[in-house]
């Protein structure tokens, strides 16, 4: 079964690349492919795809292969571009990310009757980063302007990491008031801190270290060409398992380590190439996250699909983000049209079903409820996104 599942993904992969440059043109998103496909060869339908991965090691490779993509998409941050719209990140993040969670908190408290607030803390927490990956015809596109496309990159780079925190400490508190005992919200402030502070310094630690060995092996001629992209996937893992280990978040010492490393690539001359090839690795790496999500996950929770996690899931993919990152944006002189768009374009991916696979370890009162609005956010949001997202860059470059 292992060599038959391996097959049907390598020719999906082949397919895929044969014509990647002309799928990115359509609708239709590497993402949305390799879960329809997934949802085919997986039951109950042609039931030809049986994964024998048990969660933790589902888990794993979603966490390793949001890692890469986040690292290598950090890496190629506009710095200058960064710094005269530095506001525009901070803000989306600081203030548009809290509000989504608090506002996504008040609509599961009016529509699921009889869940704690800890698990409504939960599930909000879980739909609130979002997925540049998912966007890429947004992020990449070069008619979108270079503050707009370089702001939902960082966000997106950074609100799964700064999300960690929070995640685990609604499950702290939901965890405390199970056992009968309590938990001091000092305490979680000082975890919030203490996580993303050492994922912060595990990452660029970690590769201002291996950036300035590398430029010195680099001049010595001692690097073959073809392990470049190897050590820029090694040092991706590096970075996320050295602050995992440490306490911290991984996912934000894969952003802040890909973000020294697209400075000091430039700096030292490292490699552009080995960057793209390492990307190359992230995105097939997530195409698998998508195949098995669709074969698997989909198919498993669609028996406690109900009109509540319906409205919830259109609502935390509309209003609940748009209106938040509307918020975060005034005052900032950036036209309506465009805090529209970029409260549209928050698409829900890999965190989120790295987040899910977390919480299926929780014994949570109403856990397939909030796995399967997960669920329906993820599908909804790999259809609305993918489908909106070239039709709504045409209609932002309009005058």
């Amino acid at each position: 079964m292992f060599y038959q599942n391996l097959l049907i993904f390598s020719f999906f992969i082949l397919l895929y690349g044969l014509f990647a440059s002309r799928i990115d043109k359509t609708v239709i998103s590497g993402p949305v492919l390799a879960l329809i496909v997934g949802i085919v060869f997986g039951p109950p339908f042609l039931n030809l795809f049986q994964s024998g991965l048990k969660t933790e090691e589902y888990r794993l490779v979603a966490e390793l292969a949001l890692a890469l993509v986040l690292f290598t998409d950090a890496s190629k941050s506009n710095l200058n571009v960064l710094k005269k719209n530095a506001s525009l990140p901070i803000r989306l993040l600081f203030i548009g990310l809290p509000l989504t969670i608090v506002f996504g908190m008040i609509a599961g408290f009016l529509i699921f009757k009889g869940f704690s607030w800890m698990e409504i803390g939960i599930l909000a927490t879980m739909l609130a980063p979002t997925d540049a990956a998912l966007g890429k015809a947004v992020v990449t596109n070069k008619v979108v302007p270079v503050k707009i496309r370089e702001a939902l990159n960082v966000e997106s780079g950074l609100n799964d990491g700064i999300s960690v925190p929070i995640l685990f400490l609604f499950i702290a508190f939901f965890t405390a008031s199970q056992s009968g005992s309590g938990l001091d919200t000092l305490y979680g402030v000082m975890l919030f801190i203490k996580v993303i502070g050492i994922g912060l310094l595990a990452g660029l630690a970690v590769t201002a270290t291996i950036a300035f060995i590398a430029h010195l092996s680099n001049a010595h001629k001692w690097i073959s060409e073809s392990w470049k992209p190897i050590l820029i996937i090694a040092l991706s893992f590096s970075c996320f398992t050295a602050a995992q280990l440490a306490g911290g978040s991984g996912f934000i010492a894969c952003f802040a380590g890909g973000f020294l490393y697209g400075t000091l690539n430039q700096k030292y001359k490292l490699s552009n190439i080995a960057v793209e090839s390492a990307e190359g690795a992230g995105d097939m790496m997530s195409l698998g996250i998508w195949f098995i999500f669709g074969a698997f996950v989909v198919n498993t929770f669609h028996q406690e699909f109900t009109w509540e996690v319906a409205l919830y899931a259109l609502l935390s993919l509309t209003v609940l983000r748009i209106i938040p990152v509307y918020l975060s944006l005034i005052k900032t002189g950036i036209p309506v049209k465009d805090k529209l768009f970029i409260g549209w374009f928050g698409p829900r991916g890999l965190a989120t079903i790295v987040f899910a696979i977390i919480v299926l370890d929780v014994q949570l009162l109403h856990l397939d409820t909030i796995i399967i609005t997960t669920v329906c956010v993820i599908l909804l949001s790999v259809v609305l996104h993918g489908f909106t997202a070239n039709p709504f860059i045409k209609l932002l470059n309009k005058k």
